[in-house]
């Protein structure tokens, strides 16, 4: 069965970008529509957007609207998650995974979950 992997975490300080990567194995990544999640310490996990097969993402919290990009790049396996503008809030883990059909913002219709990858934002 497909896997994924989520990277490209780290530390940065408010107001920085990162760019978090999510790949697929097994399976060619242009077969699914991605999820991507944040899970703030000592919270429950939720979702922040996903991409769908045709590359168009939708995006589930207020927060994120306008600093988060989701997009894909097929030949490489791979939808992304820009971040600019981080806050500290955005500080947790972040994880990738797959709806079992069309995408939304409910987390329990997602499987395939990767290991997460953290991010921190210091202030």
């Amino acid at each position: 069965q497909a896997q994924f992997a989520e990277s490209g975490g780290g530390l940065v300080q408010a107001g920085g970008s990162l760019k978090l990567s999510c790949t697929a194995s097994g399976w060619p990544m242009e077969w699914f529509s991605i999820g991507w999640f944040h899970q703030a310490p000592g919270k429950e996990r939720r979702a922040v957007a996903c991409n769908n097969l045709n590359d168009i993402s939708t995006y589930f919290e207020d927060s994120v609207k306008g600093r988060f990009t989701v997009s894909r790049e097929n030949a490489q396996n791979t939808v992304y998650l820009e971040m600019k503008n981080l806050k500290p809030e955005d500080t947790g883990i972040y994880y990738c995974a797959v709806p079992s059909q069309d995408c939304t913002g409910a987390v329990d219709e997602y499987a395939h979950w990767g290991q997460g990858t953290q991010v921190t934002v210091s202030p």
